[in-house]
């Protein structure tokens, strides 16, 4: 229960700074909120690969690969969205750091979400 009470907490604090990079007067765009986006994507190729694979298999180690490579392209392109709108002058540098910050948290708290849920015990997230 710590488990899950510390991860919901790591991902209110990660979306407070993503809102804080967006809400305050000095900041004042709402451009960074596309970084939504590849959080709800993040976990998806990874969560897939983990349903087709097959730990006998010689294919699901390339399955299994391709999943941490497109996850990663997710997280790096979340990484920089905001420094290319910092760089287009659509949100501020302040803003990009709060965001990049947000980033930060909530990505560190799906990981361990997949490192505490994700074996195959009584309580799995493969049961959802």
């Amino acid at each position: 229960i710590y488990a899950l009470i510390s991860l919901s907490f790591g991902g209110a604090i990660g979306l407070m700074f993503l809102m804080l990079g967006c809400a305050l007067p000095i900041y004042n765009q709402y451009w960074p909120l596309f970084v939504l986006f590849f959080y709800v994507l993040s976990p998806i190729p990874y969560c897939i690969a983990r349903r087709l694979v097959d730990d006998t298999d010689a294919m699901s180690n390339a399955c299994k690969e391709l999943a941490i490579f497109l996850t990663t392209g997710i997280v790096v392109s979340a990484f920089g969205l905001p420094i290319v709108f910092a760089r287009a002058h659509l949100i501020e540098w302040g803003a990009c750091a709060l965001v990049l910050t947000g980033n930060t948290v909530i990505f560190a708290t799906i990981l361990g979400f997949f490192l505490v849920f994700g074996s195959n015990d009584d309580f799995s997230w493969q049961q959802w």
